[in-house]
C-alpha cells in the first residue's frame, strides 16, 4: 500500500485500511504456532492489532473535539503496540521476516497517517 497522507486518504478509506490491516494481523497470528510464547504472543498481537479499526471508527463518531483526540491516541498506542510485538516475532525468530516486512511497513505508514492527524486535531 502506498504511504498516502491523511488529506489525500479520506476517512472512510483510512477506515477500510485499518481493517485491512487487523484481518493481516488476524493472518499472522494464525502463524504464530502453539509454543507457550506463540500463544502468548499470538493473544497479545491480536488484541492490539485489531483495536485501530473499531476504535477508529468510534473516533470518528466521538461526541466532541476531546473525545475525538482521545479516542485517535488509543488507535496510535495500539498500533505502537503492535509495532513493538512485531518487532518482538521478528527478533526471536517465530516467523521467517519476509512474512512481516509487509505488515511491519503498513503498520509504520498508519502511525505515521494517524499521528499527523493527532497534530492537525
Amino acid at each position: 500500500m502506498s504511504d498516502e497522507t491523511p488529506n489525500k486518504l479520506t476517512p472512510e478509506a483510512l477506515g477500510e485500511r485499518l481493517v485491512d490491516f487487523a484481518v493481516r494481523v488476524i493472518t499472522l497470528t494464525n502463524q504464530l504456532g502453539p509454543t507457550l510464547a506463540g500463544k502468548h504472543i499470538a493473544r497479545q498481537i491480536v488484541r492490539s492489532g485489531t483495536s485501530p479499526a473499531p476504535n477508529y471508527s468510534e473516533a470518528r463518531s466521538a461526541e466532541s473535539r476531546s473525545d475525538f483526540i482521545h479516542k485517535l491516541r488509543i488507535v496510535v498506542k495500539e498500533l505502537n503496540e503492535t509495532s513493538v510485538w512485531l518487532r518482538i516475532i521478528a527478533r526471536s525468530g517465530l516467523l521467517k521476516p519476509a512474512l512481516l516486512t509487509g505488515i511491519t511497513e503498513e503498520c509504520a505508514v498508519l502511525k505515521r497517517i494517524l499521528g499527523a492527524s493527532l497534530r492537525t486535531a
